[in-house]
């Protein structure tokens, strides 16, 4: 998810300072027949005629066959099997007639979705991380992104000791950055542009490096929050000062520069996951998703099936498209798919009216104070001639009437730190920045330009109220700076998107979730924090927001389990994040959603928050191999040619086998009742034992009466490690529709271990 905001073309508009949706969309085609456009093209490798030499002769014939002109972008080993090209639809739909072509798919384009997150996650207070820490130093979380800024403290290699002798990869040269670049900790660096730049041209290295270089703070933003290593009295502007540090410090980064200014194009995505299974990373951290697509059509679900079967964990963004349901990117089961929530520390700036009443919001200015009297306040609505001037567009806003005064704009639309330039351009003197039904309650604080904060809907309403009723309003902002021990926290963000899943409702998504809301972490040297081109501040560390955040987190926690658990699956280690997640406070209340203020849900956070110290001993996991996951595209329906294209090679479901969407083995539940059909639905799982011998009781709870849920057995004796147990879960509907989006939850314990299950129960009315 993007969260910067440079000035960027009409391709993409951005609206929300790390707070933008998720979505892909086919690259746009002309009404001109001849006009090209990006294809990428699955191949059928063991179908290749044996007289060809080489898989890329073939891909080459092929392609001949079709178009005298036409040329290879890339082609790809990893992550499929075949090539991207520019071809006309006449030529596309012919070379998707040839045998050996699986599909032809058109070109997508994907949008990108700290000083306290280490402590308030447990890592400063445990011991027993020190040794998977040091452990870490052999893993390599690569990163895909919008390059990185190797200049950060962030990554600083000091006490690190040679390169993993695993690593296969390279530290490429380009505009504005050179192999010396790369050191210890940085220990690869890659762009990939040639279908960005098929599609729309050249790039323009007088604004953006052709080079794995970050000019956007982005991708050094989420590197650093998944790795960094320690830098001592890190801040911004003062706000939130401590000692920054990524989740697991010891960890080697390699950056894959796959966005840039028109976003991030699918062929250059699955060129970057291709390079970095060959490059040998341990874990891929992706805030980056596209829409909902089917998965044998999303480049990032394919090429993260291909990741998974090299041992290779992948956390990617839920998305910000929260709250609306079932809003979620980055649904494959294979992907781990992180939402976000809040931290326990704000930066409160009060907004003090005339009539004597204050209301809270936030902000990170820091600049020249307000003056101590009272100021005029006006609403931008009055202040315009534009139909949409209360959202302080730009142009939008009469000098004559805001010069001198605070102005009050509502949110939505264009960018919460441009809406402040816009008044400041206008002579204004300051900004309350007012959320609107769309954002409700949630508060993101921003490095504003001009003195301003945010409030929610509730406080806007009444700032309003009174700047319509008294004929002089006047009103100030205090700022108070950083406040730690915010209760209650975590919050589950209004930003976050939310379940069920569109693809698959069988599984729960998302898998969990992480600080995501006001997170700060390193930056690069060439935007300012808010991301405006007007913006000449220039800062070492940013705090922003999105689930862009949230992700990293889990990547670089992934890291530390990986590191401590060598042998293990990405699914063993997804399954240790989940079912040690928590879903309560400490005194034993649900987890709020502050989009609603009432509890939260596992559709808004998964399996609950993440808890590492936990997760490093959870007991017991749900584990999974590729050939569980190709099961489960056969209970999908998936045809040959499309479990080709996702698996790369001949799989043929079983005609005779009976395949289920309920049994494959996720550590979390969701539970479809048809309509019509039968009133009881049964799902089956597999644990493994990857602790000491014990034997583990379940229980199972429902908060809707009409459902029955019975496990068989309901103890599992466990004698040795690595040991396998199965059970059953019945679950049994004696109501009616009524249990539509209830929930349970589902445990094992030992009296040690407590390994837990989300349940999601929905009714559905297609039959």
């Amino acid at each position: 998810m993007k969260t910067t905001f440079k000035k960027i073309t009409t391709l993409v508009i951005v609206a929300l300072l790390g707070l933008c949706h998720a979505f892909a969309v086919a690259v746009e085609k002309s009404t001109d027949a001849h006009q090209r456009s990006t294809y990428i093209v699955h191949m059928a490798k063991s179908e290749m005629p044996a007289s060809f030499e080489h898989h890329s002769h073939w891909y080459d014939s092929s392609l001949k066959s079709v178009s005298d002109t036409a040329e290879m972008i890339y082609t790809y080993d990893n992550v499929i099997h075949g090539f991207s090209t520019r071809l006309t639809a006449e030529e596309a739909l012919l070379l998707g007639s040839q045998p050996g072509i699986l599909s032809v798919l058109p070109e997508l384009t994907y949008e990108l979705h700290t000083t306290r997150t280490p402590e308030f996650l447990g890592l400063e207070k445990s011991e027993s991380m020190s040794p998977e820490a040091n452990l870490a130093s052999e893993v390599v979380i690569g990163v895909l992104d919008t390059g990185v800024w190797p200049e950060s403290k962030s990554f600083d290699d000091s006490g690190l000791g040679p390169v993993p002798s695993s690593w296969k990869g390279a530290c490429e040269t380009g505009t504005n950055f050179t192999s010396s670049n790369c050191n210890r900790k940085l220990i690869g660096a890659r762009y990939f542009s040639k279908g960005y730049e098929a599609a729309l041209g050249p790039i323009d290295e007088s604004k953006e490096s052709k080079s794995p270089r970050d000019d956007d703070g982005h991708g050094t933003h989420t590197s650093t929050t998944a790795a960094g290593s320690l830098v001592g009295e890190a801040s911004l502007f003062g706000y939130a000062p401590g000692t920054a540090r990524g989740m697991a410090t010891h960890a080697r980064v390699a950056a894959y520069k796959v966005c840039w200014v028109g976003g991030c194009f699918s062929s250059d995505i699955l060129a970057a996951m291709d390079k970095a299974i060959d490059d040998n990373v341990n874990v891929l951290s992706m805030s980056l998703g596209g829409g909902m697509p089917d998965y044998f059509k999303d480049s990032v679900a394919i090429g993260a099936f291909s990741a998974m079967e090299k041992g290779i964990l992948v956390s990617c963004s839920a998305g910000n498209a929260g709250p609306t349901p079932s809003s979620l990117s980055n649904l494959a089961p294979w992907i781990t798919t992180v939402g976000a929530g809040t931290l326990d520390r704000d930066f409160p700036a009060y907004v003090s009216l005339g009539n004597g009443k204050n209301y809270s919001g936030v902000s990170l200015y820091r600049g020249n104070s307000l003056p101590e009297t009272l100021t005029p306040f006006i609403y931008a609505g009055n202040a315009s001639n534009s139909t949409s001037g209360n959202l302080c567009m730009m142009g939008t806003l009469a000098p004559e009437k805001v010069a001198g005064k605070i102005v009050l704009c509502d949110r939505g639309v264009n960018a919460r730190v441009q809406k402040g330039a816009v008044v400041k351009e206008a002579g204004g003197a300051g900004m309350v920045l007012a959320n609107t039904a769309a954002n409700g309650e949630e508060l993101v604080a921003d490095a504003h330009l001009l003195p301003a904060t945010s409030v929610g809907e509730r406080s806007g309403n009444a700032i309003k109220n009174y700047l319509f009723s008294d004929p002089k309003p006047t009103v100030t902002i205090l700022f108070e700076g950083t406040k730690i021990g915010v209760q209650p926290s975590p919050v589950i963000a209004a930003f976050s998107s939310r379940g069920p899943n569109s693809i698959t409702p069988e599984i729960l998504k998302p898998d969990i979730i992480a600080p995501g809301v006001n997170i700060l972490a390193g930056w690069s040297g060439g935007v300012g924090p808010t991301g405006l081109s007007i913006d000449t501040r220039r800062v070492a560390f940013n705090i922003i927001s999105g689930t862009s955040m949230s992700c990293p987190h889990v990547s670089g926690l992934a890291a530390l389990v990986k590191a401590a658990h060598l042998d293990w699956s990405p699914a063993a280690i997804r399954s240790a994040l989940m079912t040690t997640a928590y879903t309560a406070y400490k005194k034993g209340e649900s987890l709020l959603d502050v989009a609603t203020g009432k509890p939260a849900t596992p559709y808004d956070y998964g399996a609950g928050h993440v808890n590492p110290i936990a997760a490093l001993n959870p007991g017991l996991v749900y584990d999974l191999a590729a050939e569980d996951y190709l099961n489960f595209v056969c209970a999908l329906n998936y045809t040959e040619s499309q479990i080709n294209s996702l698996a790369r090679r001949k799989f043929t479901c079983d005609t005779s086998k009976k395949y289920s969407l309920n049994d494959l083995n996720y550590p979390s539940f969701s539970v479809v009742f048809s309509s019509g059909r039968s009133s009881v639905v049964k799902h089956t799982r597999t644990l493994t034992n990857v602790g000491s011998p014990g034997t583990y009781k379940v229980s199972a709870t429902s908060e809707n009466p009409s459902v029955k849920i019975s496990v068989e057995p309901d103890s599992l004796n466990f004698s040795e490690t690595n040991e396998k147990k199965a059970y059953a879960v019945t679950f049994t509907a004696t109501g009616s529709s009524s249990i539509m989006d209830s929930f349970g939850r589902l445990e094992w314990t030992d009296g040690k271990h407590t390994v837990a299950s989300p349940i999601a129960i929905t009714w559905s009315i297609n039959g």
